[in-house]
């Protein structure tokens, strides 16, 4: 029996376009607000903030397969925030809900804007943000500077503004 040969077109290429390091997003370019019971505030003091999206999944049994399916049934809002020690309000808002029992939410509007990018600017709105806790009181004799952080969830998210298609991309 004669083997077959795998005949290759001529004109592979060995190389790929890339993405120019120009258009990677500079982590500190961009801002971002708060707003707590219709008050707005420059969030200034922010040194990172992620927030995430988990889609909680059921286990779903297929005849004729050995393997599970996974069948996505929802999703979970969390996030964390690290940022200067030089702002009470958050303080101001898990005191309020210690003495009166009343659950605060507000919402957090991030921007990520690199002027030097090809990519323009991205704005996510975190809807009914609620802190899971925070940093009561801090003081450290050997800092340089005092930071502070907090976890939270949030109800919903909207994306008003995307980055734009790079050209390497298409």
């Amino acid at each position: 029996m004669e083997q077959k040969k795998l005949l290759l077109p001529l004109s592979i290429q060995f190389f790929a376009e890339t993405m120019h390091a120009k258009d990677a997003i500079s982590g500190s370019e961009g801002e971002a607000f708060v707003t707590i019971e219709g008050t707005r505030y420059n969030f200034a003091q922010l040194i990172n903030l992620e927030a995430r999206m988990d889609k909680t999944k059921t286990k779903v049994p297929i005849l004729g397969k050995v393997g599970k399916g996974n069948k996505s049934t929802g999703a979970e809002y969390t996030g964390s925030a690290t940022f200067h020690f030089n702002t009470s309000i958050f303080r101001q808002v898990l005191y309020r809900y210690k003495e009166t029992g009343e659950d605060i939410y507000f919402d957090i509007q991030l921007t990520n804007e690199d002027p030097t990018s090809k990519v323009g600017r991205q704005t996510v709105i975190l809807k009914d943000c609620n802190l899971d806790g925070g940093t009561i009181a801090l003081i450290d004799a050997d800092a340089e500077y005092l930071e502070e952080s907090f976890d939270f969830t949030f109800e919903d998210w909207e994306i008003p503004e995307v980055f734009k298609i790079l050209d390497v991309m298409q």
